[in-house]
């Protein structure tokens, strides 16, 4: 079971504009909590015993909101990593294999994201996504990301979304050589000969990448139609 939890926070936010103009979007409060204390409340639950958040964008509010805390934050520097190359930055910190990693721009009402992942890996698998059907899943523009087949295989479709936590084997990204990487580039790979593997989140989720994410998602978590 994985032990370890790597948090991304590093981005711009530029979707969340003008809300990030002076603040990360990770420190953006939904009902008056910021928006990666929602996700810390998960993982706190959880009960890893490694978290690290990275960070670039204002990472100095990051560092100082976990002051005094047993997180440890990665700051990327002179350029932001991506996902991918941000795991891969982390390693050393996280101390585990696999790990889980977790978006901060969501919110969740339901069982635990990560519990929900934990029950559903097995010790064969590369990467195990948490994805959300597009019917429970609120604020997100497009559509979907993923189609699940019976027997968990992930192929890129539009039947459901990735929730932004999943659970990945470490060598997956210690193994690529790129230093800047997304951690879809290691999804095309599995996928490419059958080996990403995603379950549906049987509760409600909200993207509040976006302004207009912050209201649907306190709806959602007060229980109102949204």
């Amino acid at each position: 079971m994985p032990d370890a939890v790597m948090l991304f926070a590093a981005g711009f936010g530029t979707r969340m504009r003008p809300l990030t103009d002076h603040r990360p979007k990770p420190l953006i409060e939904v009902a008056g909590t910021p928006l990666i204390d929602h996700a810390m409340k998960w993982v706190r639950d959880f009960g890893p015993s490694r978290i690290v958040v990275n960070a670039h964008y204002k990472a100095d509010q990051i560092e100082r909101h976990f002051d005094g805390t047993d997180v440890r934050v990665v700051i990327e520097a002179p350029e932001i990593l991506d996902t991918g190359g941000g795991l891969k930055a982390a390693l050393p910190l996280l101390q585990a294999d696999p790990v889980f990693t977790m978006n901060t721009d969501a919110v969740w009402r339901g069982p635990n994201p990560l519990e929900v992942l934990s029950d559903a890996w097995t010790n064969d698998m590369h990467a195990l996504l948490l994805c959300v059907p597009t019917a429970r899943a609120m604020g997100h523009d497009g559509g979907g990301d993923f189609d699940i087949a019976q027997d968990g295989t992930a192929t890129w479709g539009n039947e459901t979304i990735y929730s932004g936590v999943h659970i990945l084997r470490t060598d997956l990204v210690s193994n690529r050589a790129e230093i800047v990487f997304s951690l879809k580039a290691v999804w095309d790979d599995l996928e490419a000969t059958g080996a990403l593997r995603a379950v549906e989140y049987p509760g409600l989720w909200c993207d509040v990448g976006h302004p207009g994410g912050i209201e649907l998602a306190e709806a959602m978590l007060a229980g109102h139609d949204v």
